[in-house]
């Protein structure tokens, strides 16, 4: 196959020890690892972690090739007899799988995340943050983690949009299932010293605990609407109506409880880390920050946001944007070469291990003016990167994340809602950049909780 655009210089990453490679620096720091590799030796690396070899690429061309051109070429690891990485807590959802069962599960669940639904979904999350909010009121002038908020905010918001339930009740418990199940998920990707699932130390032990919790959790969900019958027109609802086109047959239990997992881990932990980040980004730019006030106040005049308010919000939709450039909830894409194959003129044997680095190609001088700041306004004029590879928080290509205008929506719309109450203060130093699959605020984000008062006057007209 023809590789377009310039050629690449395939540099071996230094500082591998015999046996380990890289894996100490990487298990010790993987953000900082992948990121100051690719500044200091370019756009195509090759490092090892154990035995294991893996190729980094930090160019838009590159992951072109790879997830668009290539796509077919290059697939999710997932072995089904020896799972690790995300799968050990997915199984064989959205996000996990490939060929055949990835195409069929992408068709039963793309039209419920299809952009036509997004504002009777709009509506949803807006009630959802309301009903957060009025737990704030009694905390307005303390100090809170805005990530744990964020967290459960956006947790009960896919509850509720996807699921029609409420998970509230749960919410500690799933939150700190889903942290103790993808920290593993993650150690088993980047350790492969790490011992086996059914050996019994404590930290497998655990392991076993949260996933009984979040399986009980999933099968109970899937039984409950099964035996009420009642239709909600959501997306379990699809999920248990699905049939395949040529034999017939529904979603066995198993593969429910993946898809229902999937979404709703996948679909509240990005979200609520990019809000995360953005709050942390207005903390830290008051200009920023006032512009975005000002337009919330404008626009909304008081009211609850909608859909519609959307189009008339641009300055806070390009924070979030700008938010998810800096800090793409997947900071890199992890694929699997099915044969051997070039890219962008490098050879890739069978079975390559190839990492897209997202945060990196979003940071990248030669797309980006002024790469490392934070400039909203660069989504304002029109402008747009070169290569539309240079951008890709929500992945590229046939396998681009199915819950893209979800997203698209949930984030400002949230934004809005929380900015015209509310203006969140920072209140520690520093925030360091955690990568646990997703890109999370290690140890959270402390922020003051400040109310605004905004003239309500026009709010009552409407």
């Amino acid at each position: 196959m023809p590789d377009a655009g310039p050629s690449f210089t395939l540099v071996d990453v230094p500082g591998a020890v015999p046996l380990l490679g890289h894996l100490g620096a990487f298990r010790q720091h993987p953000l900082e690892s992948l990121s100051s590799w690719w500044r200091r030796h370019g756009d195509a690396l090759r490092f090892r972690l154990g035995q294991k070899t893996f190729y980094l690429f930090s160019h838009p061309d590159l992951a072109e090739e790879i997830l668009v051109k290539q796509s077919d070429r290059f697939v999710k690891v997932y072995n089904p007899q020896k799972p690790h990485g995300l799968a050990l807590v997915l199984g064989n959802g959205l996000v996990t799988s490939s060929g055949e069962v990835w195409k069929r599960h992408r068709r039963i669940i793309q039209p419920i995340f299809h952009r036509s639904r997004m504002a009777a979904m709009a509506d949803r999350m807006t009630q959802v943050g309301d009903q957060r909010l009025s737990f704030w009121k009694d905390r307005e002038g303390d100090t809170i983690d805005i990530a744990a908020e964020m967290m459960q905010l956006a947790l009960e918001v896919i509850s509720q949009t996807m699921f029609s339930t409420s998970m509230t009740q749960h919410t500690d418990r799933i939150s700190h299932a889903l942290q103790v199940s993808i920290k593993y998920a993650f150690d088993s990707f980047s350790n492969p010293l790490s011992l086996p699932l059914w050996v019994p130390t404590a930290r497998n032990r655990e392991f076993h605990s949260v996933m009984r919790f979040l399986d009980g959790l999933m099968y109970g969900l899937v039984a409950e609407r099964r035996q009420s019958g009642v239709h909600h027109d959501d997306l379990l609802d699809l999920l248990l109506q699905a049939r395949d086109e040529e034999s017939g047959e529904g979603l066995s239990d198993r593969e429910l409880r993946d898809e229902a997992l999937t979404i709703f881990a996948a679909g509240h932990e990005t979200t609520a880390n990019a809000l995360s980040w953005t709050w942390y980004l207005l903390a830290t730019h008051p200009e920023a920050k006032a512009r975005f006030h000002e337009e919330v106040d404008r626009v909304l005049q008081g009211r609850t946001p909608t859909a519609d308010d959307l189009q008339h919000l641009p300055y806070t939709r390009a924070v979030f944007e700008e938010s998810l450039r800096l800090y793409p909830p997947a900071p890199a894409v992890h694929r699997k070469a099915t044969i051997d194959t070039t890219v962008g003129g490098l050879s890739l044997p069978e079975g390559a291990f190839v990492l897209v680095g997202t945060y990196n190609l979003h940071r990248h001088p030669d797309f980006w003016p002024q790469a490392e700041q934070f400039l909203p306004e660069r989504w304002l004029d029109g402008e747009r990167p070169r290569s539309r590879y240079a951008y890709m928080p929500f992945g590229a290509g046939p396998r681009t994340c199915v819950g893209l205008h979800f997203a698209s929506v949930e984030g400002p719309l949230l934004l809005a809602l929380i900015g015209r109450r509310y203006d969140l203060q920072l209140a520690q130093q520093s925030v360091e950049p955690y990568l646990m699959v997703t890109l999370r605020p290690k140890g959270g984000i402390r922020m003051t909780l400040q109310p605004r008062h905004v003239p309500l006057a026009s709010a009552i007209a409407h």
